[in-house]
């Protein structure tokens, strides 16, 4: 960032938002924005008046007061003045100064901002699928820019930025809204069943859009040249060094700067570099993660609700037919119909009799056991807690095992020794363990600067790397490979 003269200057065009007399100097404000919207630029005092006391609430309003209100918003910088001298029909007018007030720029874009954010919550966002489509079709149009004329190359580069900037601010605010804690609360309620499929449905819509165009966006982005992009760039600067500006110099540089920036914002939106996740897939994976979370706050709704139904009017149905049983008996059989097992559960195994006879009962039979298990997240087995054991023998044994086997493997090695060296290109056919042994040094030696290092057992040993170029076969018991031609070459330590 540069620091600038308009970025250490104080902003009093803002100051009236948070003056002493904020609810009359935003009211005035407010009047000349609505007319500037209806193109009526220019205001007397009389009729800023005249719309204040309409509201009950300036029903103590002055024309004092009014004046005094302008007259600090003119020094604010938020109003031009000028002295309207048309009806002007004697000296004393003149003197009296009756004045226009205009809105300026600065508070026209500061009451276009005020007013978004009053509707901030109103208007809300969304996800649009079409976003994606018009910015996959305008970049599939790019290398045709670089033969079109700097008119229709600007207004192209407007609706695709324009495009962008939209999906980009939409999806950040929807992503937002869903996780925040208004949502989520209303994500327990009742109600949220009542939205919830169409909700998913918008959300799978979206990441439809999403499969659909960001592979073809990402594909036309990469295989674009940089000869045409400078091309397209450069008519997109001519236009704009070509539009009038008042009390405003732009350079070359600063507008290069900005479009190409522009550029790779939009590059980065849709394309992996450096090993890193593109936005366009940060978004599919939120997208992805409130789908599974709706889904599961909704299936708790569902069970909660099944859990806590209210049986009243079923218990009072059940006594009702209670009351018109005839006899006691009767009123049995209806328990054992209401109470008793009329639906009974069938718990099915790999059960195994102990006899194929048809006249014994199941009930002469040992149990069935079948362990039930909680169906929570949080459920966790109990580990068996068992003693230590005393292994001192088993690790001895371990040990001498070992050792046993480290100094056959020497033996081995001593073997393919030659001279104090040993020569890759005239190794035997080697077991695998011998192999990995001859690696292992290899690997020491060239992570030691001097190409030195020493074996299991102590012996030093250089890495004869002369003859590298040069390449050999060493066969062994599972297969060959190729390598350079090295030597180990053994040597006394002084």
């Amino acid at each position: 960032m540069q620091v600038t003269d308009k970025l250490t200057k104080a902003l009093t065009e803002a100051k009236y938002l948070n003056a002493d007399n904020v609810s009359r100097y935003r009211c005035i404000m407010r009047i000349f924005f609505e007319n500037y919207e209806k193109l009526r630029y220019w205001l007397y005092q009389e009729e800023v008046y005249a719309q204040m006391v309409q509201d009950p609430f300036f029903a103590d309003y002055k024309p004092e007061q009014c004046q005094q209100d302008l007259a600090m918003l003119v020094e604010w910088k938020n109003l031009n003045t000028i002295q309207d001298t048309r009806k002007v029909s004697s000296i004393e007018e003149f003197k009296n100064k009756k004045f226009r007030y205009q809105m300026s720029e600065y508070s026209v874009e500061i009451e276009r901002l005020v007013l978004r954010l009053e509707n901030l919550f109103i208007e809300g966002a969304s996800l649009e699928p079409t976003l994606l489509e018009r910015i996959r079709i305008n970049i599939a149009r790019f290398p045709q820019m670089a033969d079109e004329d700097i008119n229709h190359v600007y207004t192209w580069w407007n609706d695709l930025n324009n495009d962008f900037v939209r999906l980009n601010q939409n999806y950040q605010d929807y992503i937002r809204d869903l996780n925040s804690v208004k949502a989520e609360e209303m994500m327990h309620t009742k109600e949220f069943l009542v939205f919830k499929d169409r909700l998913v449905e918008y959300l799978r819509n979206f990441i439809r859009g999403l499969q659909r165009n960001v592979g073809v966006i990402e594909e036309d982005l990469r295989t674009l040249e940089d000869e045409n992009k400078q091309q397209v760039f450069e008519k997109i600067v001519q236009y704009e060094l070509l539009i009038p500006r008042m009390d405003v110099e732009v350079s070359r540089e600063l507008l290069e700067e900005k479009t190409k920036g522009r550029f790779q914002s939009i590059y980065e939106w849709f394309v992996s570099s450096n090993g890193e996740e593109n936005e366009a897939g940060k978004l599919f994976d939120a997208t992805n993660e409130i789908i599974r979370r709706i889904t599961r706050y909704a299936a708790q709704l569902s069970e909660k609700n099944a859990f806590g139904a209210n049986r009243r009017e079923e218990y009072r149905k059940v006594a009702e037919l209670f009351l018109k049983c005839k006899d006691v008996q009767q009123a049995h059989r209806m328990s054992a119909m209401v109470f008793g097992l009329e639906r009974p559960y069938h718990l099915k195994g790999d059960l195994v009799r102990e006899t194929d006879s048809m006249n014994q009962s199941v009930y002469e039979e040992r149990p069935f056991e079948v362990m039930l298990k909680p169906r929570v997240r949080t459920y966790r087995e109990k580990s068996s807690r068992s003693a230590i054991r005393e292994s001192a023998e088993e690790k001895q044994r371990t040990r001498r095992q070992m050792i046993e086997k480290q100094k056959e493997d020497m033996r081995k090695l001593r073997e393919l020794e030659s001279d104090g060296k040993i020569d890759f290109s005239t190794l035997p056919v080697i077991e695998p363990d011998v192999r990995e042994i001859l690696l292992k040094w290899i690997s020491d030696a060239m992570e030691n600067p001097a190409g030195a290092a020493r074996t299991e057992d102590g012996r030093y040993y250089m890495l004869d790397m002369s003859r590298k170029e040069e390449r050999c076969v060493v066969h062994c018991e599972d297969g060959n490979f190729t390598m350079p031609r090295l030597a180990i070459v053994f040597q006394e330590e002084v």
